[in-house]
Formats: C-alpha cells, structure tokens, sequence
C-alpha cells in the first residue's frame, strides 16, 4: 500500500511538472508494451483538476490523445513486421497463413467493435491494436473506434479522481467496481451486435 501511495504521489508531481505533455507521455506508454496502468495517471490529474491546477477537458483530450498515439505506434508496429514474423515463425505456435487470412476477414468485417471493446476492458486494451496491425485494419476506423473506447475510460477515470480526490483506498474501490460494471457493458455490447450481424446475415439469405 505504501509503495502505492509513493508511486501516485510521483505521479502526482510528474504530471504537476509536465501537465498535459506529462499526461500524453504516461498514456502513450500505457497503450504501447509498457506495463503502465492509466489508472495511476488519469485519476491524479483529474484531482489536479479539482484543485484548479489543471482544466479537466485537457486532461481528458490529453489522456484520449496519448492513448491513441501508443495505440497506433503498436498498430504501425504489427502492421509492419507482424504479419512477417508469424508467417516465419507462426508454425512454432500453431499460427498458419490461413489462420492470419481468418484474422484478416475478421478484422475487415468485424475490427470497428472489436477495437472499441477491447479498449474498455483490463489487460486487453494494450493489446488490441496488435492483431488489428496484423490484419492491417482501416486505419481510420482503427483510429475512431480507439478513441472512443479509450474516451470512455479515460472520462470515467477523470471523474474519479475529480470528484473522489487523492485517496487511493477510495479511488480503487470505485474503481474496482467501474471495472465490472464496464466488463458486463462490454459482454452486452457484443452480444447485442452479435445477434443484430446474424439477424442481418438470415435477413440476406
């Protein structure tokens, strides 16, 4: 807890220090390999906010910003040497031709919702942009549906720190709950569109 404690008090300063190039720096790290969780940088900066050191739209536009630069620096990435590494070395872990084709169509039919969802849930939204890479997905659509899905997250984590403050024990239990809640939003969302794209697909038949 006190290593915690430290760690958003750095953070704290940080983005103090840096202000919103501080917040789209942290973001772009966040979206991109980096293991660094938006949830110790958004929330301090929406409690600068409420302090008045800071304007919470810039936060926001910040937060959303960074994120899609570190989505897209992952999405160059795979887009480039993706597709070449796996048809190298994909047969070592059972990934063939056909199975990166599969992805492909899928990521041409399906790649707006997938991106969107995948950007709102935990573990996954760093990640996501790699398979759309490799698919080459619509870059401008990759680029719309990943700005949603990471506005979402990063206007409810704002909030939270805007409106709760600098207490991390309090902060993490809300946000422990708007993970859920955003996971079961998630689960509806896909099942909505699933049963929406199969009663089109009947309708065509």
């Amino acid at each position: 807890m006190e290593i915690l404690h430290s760690a958003v008090n750095w953070i704290v300063h940080i983005v103090g220090h840096w202000g919103y190039v501080g917040i789209v720096i942290m973001m772009f790290l966040e979206s991109s390999f980096f293991p660094f969780p938006s949830e110790v940088v958004i929330p301090p900066a929406g409690y600068l906010a409420a302090r008045g050191d800071m304007s919470l739209p810039l936060v926001i536009l910040s937060g959303i910003a960074g994120s899609i630069f570190g989505a897209l620096f992952n999405y160059l990435l795979a887009a480039t040497w993706g597709r070449s590494f796996f048809m190298k070395y994909g047969r070592y872990v059972l990934i063939s031709e056909k199975s990166l084709n599969r992805a492909d169509q899928f990521f041409a039919d399906h790649g707006h919702i997938s991106t969107f969802v995948g950007r709102l849930l935990p573990g996954i939204r760093q990640y996501v942009s790699l398979p759309a890479g490799i698919a080459r997905m619509n870059l401008p659509l990759f680029t719309l549906f990943t700005g949603l899905g990471a506005g979402i997250w990063v206007v409810i984590l704002a909030l939270v720190g805007y409106f709760i403050g600098n207490n991390q024990e309090l902060v993490g239990r809300y946000l422990h709950q708007i993970v859920l809640v955003t996971i079961a939003f998630a689960v509806i969302l896909v099942a909505v569109y699933v049963f929406y794209h199969r009663r089109c697909r009947s309708r065509q038949v």
